[in-house]
């Protein structure tokens, strides 16, 4: 039985009314669904809540699941909806905040660190995150979590066109980045030998 064969079968014993099922499919998923929105929020101290979320959504929405196709990549679709719901929720209270900030005499600011990741690669980690989410969003089911450019159109619902043109585009302005600090770093080079 392969692996989404098992879920289609996990899926149908859910509706069936089986809590067993639905935490073996659940078992079978946080870990691509966490590393998923971990890479896709800003806010990392959210990720619980939005992977939350995402399972309370992914339940009320099984009947709507066409077991003819691969679980995965639905299942990635309602993880990119619920993302992108977060992200407006986040960007209206960040308006409602910032208004009010500007209505306060004094203002104080946060100068928390983000946590780093214990990705190898931490440039490339931080140069990605710089990505807009649009380009981020396409990197991280592409390279992170492998999927094909067909099966990244079907997820988030735009042309394939569109998802390698993305994927392009998120590519130049990495290896742009990247030769950017190389320039830097010779330049300061040369500064400390003359």
């Amino acid at each position: 039985m392969t692996k989404d064969d098992l879920m289609i079968a996990l899926v149908a014993e859910t509706l069936a009314g089986s809590r067993e099922a639905y935490r073996e499919l659940y078992d079978q998923t946080i870990h691509t669904v966490y590393r998923t929105v971990y890479f896709l929020l800003e806010e990392k101290v959210d990720a619980d809540d939005v992977v939350q979320e995402i399972y309370i959504h992914v339940y009320k929405s099984l009947e709507q699941f066409d077991e003819r196709r691969p679980f995965q990549p639905w299942l990635m679709g309602v993880v990119m909806r619920q993302i992108r719901a977060y992200r407006r929720k986040q960007w209206m209270r960040l308006r409602i905040t910032s208004r009010a900030k500007r209505l306060e005499l004094h203002t104080s600011h946060d100068f928390s660190e983000e946590i780093v990741s214990k990705v190898s690669n931490h440039a490339l980690l931080y140069a990605v995150q710089q990505l807009s989410f649009k380009l981020k969003q396409v990197i991280v089911l592409h390279y992170l979590q492998e999927y094909s450019q067909e099966e990244i159109s079907n997820i988030l619902e735009i042309p394939l066109g569109t998802v390698k043109s993305r994927i392009h585009a998120a590519l130049q302005k990495l290896r742009s980045k990247e030769q950017q600090e190389h320039f830097l770093i010779g330049k300061v080079e040369k500064i400390h030998e003359a």
